[in-house]
């Protein structure tokens, strides 16, 4: 129940006590707000000493009473309420549904705007490493049993990473393959040495080219998806729930897509190594008229195991490089249908750039190596 005393200083006493459910209906609710709007106050203390149960509804009541007030500049002392009672205001007012307004184009500073920038890039840094801190401290609880994830959403994130993103890897992958083929043919024809076709073709494909274009395909299928399902529960306020009921969201939502797009690269990387092989076995056969013992027999004597391994290694970093990109924007996104577009876009643009820099940087260190 819900009783107020208004003194001739401006100060509201407000005290509710019992149980405030839906299901009592107080009818002093709408006296009280009535008074918020007319009545002379300067502040309002709330006493819930005496409060027992207590359900959405005088969450409903104590937001209405909050936006009168902040709208009457009235000071109100919420330190009383029950700790669970001040989350749930504190996070209905946190919510932004309306489109940040940057239309002010007033030029700045060089100085300022360079200021501007890295304390952005600090802030983007630092937030990413905190990302992905917390899906690294995820996994250690997965290994040790801890973590809470549905085996349903996992399998449900290993079918749509899975063979479902076959067909359009097999396709770009053989076509792939076919480009590399006919290209090659065209210099290797000069020379006479049409059948090393089955060595180009097959090494480039197992060892980068079918991990990259695979990479590249999941990134904008995949990763989008994330983003853009994460996002959208942002924009529902799904995750806020999720929140309130202290489930992590890192595993319950992030964990799965990482490691199901983990374990599901390097598999789709030999699909698509395999795939782009008959593709240059197809240009090499119907048109450099090479017998198919003969081309295979060529694209075995030029592969071996490191070739293998490194172009699996490839697909795997892609795998966490696109599914931490995704999730790390969609979780990021704002409260608006235009801030899941934009996290959609950022999460395919980022996975392509870092895929290129992850690639570069081992193709470094292979030949560093002598790999």
């Amino acid at each position: 129940m819900l009783e107020y005393l208004l003194e001739s200083s401006g100060l509201m006493k407000v005290k509710i006590s019992g149980d405030y459910l839906l299901l009592n209906y107080d009818k002093n609710v709408v006296s009280f707000i009535d008074a918020l709007k007319t009545k002379k106050i300067n502040e309002i203390k709330i006493d819930t000493e005496s409060l027992n149960k207590w359900d959405s509804s005088l969450v409903t009541v104590l937001c209405d009473m909050i936006q009168t007030t902040n709208e009457r500049k009235i000071k109100v002392d919420l330190q009383n309420l029950p700790e669970g009672l001040q989350r749930l205001i504190n996070l209905a007012f946190s919510v932004d549904r309306k489109p940040t307004n940057k239309t002010d184009k007033t030029k700045q500073h060089p100085l300022i705007a360079l200021g501007n920038f890295s304390i952005n890039l600090v802030n983007t840094v630092k937030s990413g490493l905190s990302f992905i801190g917390s899906v690294i401290h995820s996994i250690g609880r997965l290994i040790s049993s801890k973590a809470i994830v549905r085996k349903v959403d996992l399998m449900f994130a290993l079918q749509d990473c899975g063979y479902k993103a076959l067909p359009i890897v097999g396709v770009i992958s053989y076509m792939i393959g076919l480009i590399l083929a006919y290209v090659g043919s065209i210099q290797l024809q000069m020379f006479g040495a049409e059948i090393y076709v089955a060595s180009l073709v097959g090494i480039s494909m197992v060892r980068l080219m079918g991990a990259i274009m695979t990479g590249i395909i999941m990134a904008g299928r995949t990763g989008a998806s994330y983003a853009a399902t994460i996002g959208t529960m942002q924009v529902n306020e799904e995750i806020d729930a999720l929140r309130t009921m202290a489930v992590p969201v890192t595993d319950f939502l992030i964990l799965p897509r990482i490691v199901a797009l983990m374990l599901m690269m390097p598999l789709l990387t030999m699909f698509a190594d395999i795939i782009g092989i008959l593709g240059g076995a197809t240009v090499g056969i119907f048109m450099l008229d090479l017998s198919p013992a003969e081309y295979w027999t060529k694209t075995i004597l030029s592969l071996n195991l490191k070739t293998f391994l490194i172009g699996i290694f490839h697909g795997f970093v892609f795998g966490c490089i696109i599914a931490l990109c995704g999730c790390y924007y969609g979780i990021r996104s704002g409260k608006n249908a235009d801030s899941v577009g934009k996290a959609t876009t950022s999460a395919v643009v980022s996975s392509i750039v870092w895929i290129i820099i992850a690639t570069s940087i081992i193709t470094i260190i292979c030949i560093k190596l002598g790999i």
